[in-house]
């Protein structure tokens, strides 16, 4: 009971930075638009391939649906996008402003913001200044992705508390293991307790890192399994965007390094190496500190690179049904049912590569931590 009090403190932990990290984008030179395709507003301007595959925007297509934006696009019926607005929250040079992503959609504007639709603020909410240049506002937004996170932390806090729930009322010494879903909760609780943190962390420190890494795993699989739905509540690419990521590997750079032994920061800062490795020039400190930068980012951009370009292996095969359509029905036909196969296996293999990513985040994490507590190991 004290783990799972700790694993809901944890998901309240990681959902909220994420809001206001995945809220405010970098900006972008214009010449990478080009090779990144904006976000919020495909849900609103996604083209229909089947009425006129002349003008197929792949680009368009694969990066609107595993971008962000400002409403979760459902589906499109008799010519008109049929989306759930979300809301906005905008602090511009007149103050702030709330108001649903609605308003602002199919290039309207509202209390002078507007969605850009080209330039280096391309689908992002603008402020035109009185210089005619456009600005770009304080924006924490909830975006789609965003959303999708909270609703992710929400649902996991219900499955923990639906597994303590029969821990309560039941004797597990007397009745044994639970079954059903309680039952397979806590087989997936022991097996990454068991299997992952407790050999890696080691036996004095595993406890104090266990709600932590439970929590990332969790969360990572959940996460993984509902961006594979095709509609809402799922469909969002919430680990395929590095924001979010970014933040899951900050988590363990923080458990890493803020709570590390001083047998590790004397590997650090003054290893057992030779002399002249170490002084006069830090040569090997040098290594060292690279090394704790390295950590987290390998942990960022493999989840992001893994789930992100699963979605686009699957995006681009149905795309290939709408590019040949022009090339006659005997083609665009052969070519529909081998891409709905090899879509259909690439789905499959990425209900495995979900479970896989959050095995290898939890696992090299508890790795890293265990090298922060040599004397964990003892």
């Amino acid at each position: 009971m004290k783990m799972l009090r700790c694993i809901l403190l944890m998901l309240a932990f990681l959902s909220c930075p994420v809001v206001s990290v995945q809220a405010t984008s970098p900006v972008i030179p214009d010449e990478v638009i080009s090779a990144v395709i904006p976000d919020e507003s495909t849900s609103s301007v996604i083209p229909d391939p089947i009425g006129d595959p002349d003008e197929v925007d792949v680009g368009e297509i694969l990066f609107g649906h595993v971008g962000d934006s400002y409403g979760w696009h459902l589906t499109q019926w008799n010519g008109r996008h049929i989306s759930i607005p979300l809301p906005c929250i905008v602090r511009s040079s007149t103050g702030w402003h709330f108001f649903m992503s609605s308003r602002i959609e199919h290039g309207h504007e509202y209390e002078g913001l507007f969605i850009a639709e080209e330039g280096r603020y391309e689908g992002k909410i603008v402020e035109r200044g009185t210089d005619g240049e456009l600005t770009r506002p304080f924006d924490i937004s909830i975006t789609k992705n965003v959303a999708s996170l909270m609703f992710t932390a929400v649902l996991l806090i219900l499955l923990v508390l639906w597994t303590a729930r029969w821990y309560r009322s039941h004797d597990a010494s007397e009745e044994g293991a639970p079954g059903g879903f309680a039952g397979l909760m806590e087989l997936m609780i022991m097996m990454v307790n068991d299997e992952i943190i407790r050999p890696s962390v080691g036996e004095k420190e595993y406890r104090r890192y266990a709600p932590y890494l439970l929590t990332a795993f969790f969360f990572i699989f959940l996460c993984n399994l509902l961006g594979l739905v095709p509609f809402f509540p799922g469909g969002a690419n919430v680990t395929g965007n590095i924001a979010v990521t970014l933040v899951l590997a900050l988590c363990t750079f923080i458990a890493i390094n803020v709570f590390a032994d001083k047998h590790y920061w004397k590997e650090v800062l003054w290893p057992d190496v030779p002399l002249f490795l170490k002084f006069p020039i830090p040569i090997m400190q040098t290594i060292e500190l690279f090394g704790l930068i390295s950590k987290p980012f390998s942990l960022m951009v493999r989840l992001f690179a893994n789930i992100m370009a699963g979605h686009m292996m699957v995006l681009g095969l149905v795309s290939v049904i709408f590019v040949t359509v022009k090339l006659g029905p005997v083609i665009n036909g052969s070519m529909t049912v081998i891409a709905m196969v090899f879509g259909l296996v690439i789905n499959c293999l990425e209900l495995l590569v979900a479970f896989i990513q959050a095995y290898v985040f939890t696992m090299l994490s508890a790795v890293f931590i265990g090298m922060a507590h040599q004397g964990g190991h003892e």
